[in-house]
């Protein structure tokens, strides 16, 4: 797929919150009620002002458009937030939209972000696509488990980590 990658502007905080929310409806719909996306949709302005402040904080974001210019995939990484860190970076979030699922966005994005060093991420237990391409790209359960906050309605999570593609 053509595509153009580039971190994200101030200017791009409320695409990109819409974008985020509607990828979370389509990855998790079966796995939280409509309450969940209600809120999230209430709190659109709220979270458009945290995505600004974070951009701004230098907490940069990695945004995937198609050739249309339509946004279709955001990613996110830096310091590992875990106190027993299994290396120094963490991917925070990788999100597409599932009408270009396949297409490479979520590589490209995987791959600007993280090249081929050490990382980890969270999981949710029931998002097997997202595992599976998590292991295409050398990530391993560790064996740490934990629950979501409880406004994600405590679903289960395990966390991945990679040593580094060919190391």
């Amino acid at each position: 797929m053509d595509l153009t990658l580039r971190p994200a502007t101030v200017d791009d905080a409320e695409a990109m919150t819409v974008m985020h929310v509607q990828a979370w409806r389509e990855s998790y719909g079966h796995l939280l009620p409509p309450e969940f996306f209600a809120k999230q949709e209430a709190a659109l302005p709220d979270r458009i002002e945290r995505y600004r402040a974070s951009i701004s904080a230098g907490h940069p974001r990695m945004l995937a458009h198609d050739p249309d210019g339509e946004l279709v995939g955001i990613a996110a990484s830096g310091p590992g937030r875990d106190e027993d860190s299994p290396c120094d970076l963490e991917l925070f979030m990788l999100y597409t939209l599932q009408r270009i699922h396949g297409r490479g966005v979520g590589q490209a994005l995987l791959d600007a972000l993280l090249g081929d060093g050490p990382a980890y991420l969270w999981v949710l237990d029931d998002n097997p696509r997202a595992q599976a391409f998590y292991r295409r790209n050398g990530f391993v359960p560790d064996g740490k488990r934990q629950l979501c906050d409880p406004s994600w309605y405590s679903l289960p999570e395990h966390r991945m980590v990679r040593p580094g593609v060919g190391l």
